[in-house]
């Protein structure tokens, strides 16, 4: 599994971890790592964004993969009981989710009067995920920001 990056480069650094986190906790449940649930993980590093459970079934058939709504719907709960992604905070029916790995950046403002999820940029929070790890000992993978807004009061 390949993961294409916005400028057109072909990376596996991404991919292969997570098939490796998903596999080890497929496998503590007693589970199989099929070719299926690898499509649909597949299919959700390719969204890269936040998803809907829809939203990856017409991902899947694009990609003309036959993979179940209960295979897809199973799978993105395995992934969050993985750690692989989680749901997002929003108001109303649909569940959303979002990869929790990765190493790009996503950050995003989630309206919660229109429910509409705009990506947004903020490069200073790279800088103080850098100073935070290497203040710990560590060296970052990645991070996500979610903001929750509505529109203020017209008086």
């Amino acid at each position: 599994m390949a993961l294409q990056t916005s400028n057109g480069s072909t990376s596996i650094r991404i991919t292969e971890p997570l098939c490796a986190v998903f596999r080890r906790q497929l496998k503590a449940e007693g589970q199989k790592y099929t070719p299926e649930r690898a499509q649909v993980l597949d299919a959700i590093i390719a969204l890269d964004r936040i998803f809907e459970a829809e939203q990856v079934i017409e991902e899947l058939r694009q990609r003309q993969h036959r993979v179940s709504k209960a295979t897809v719907y199973r799978t993105i709960n395995l992934l969050q009981d993985a750690g692989i992604i989680q749901r997002v905070l929003t108001e109303g029916d649909q569940a959303q989710y979002q990869l929790a790995y990765g190493e790009s950046p996503s950050d995003t403002l989630v309206r919660l009067d229109t429910r509409e999820v705009v990506d947004i940029d903020v490069p200073e929070l790279a800088a103080i995920a850098e100073r935070v790890c290497k203040d710990l000992g560590l060296r970052p993978q990645g991070h996500k920001l979610q903001i929750f807004a509505v529109a203020p009061n017209d008086s």
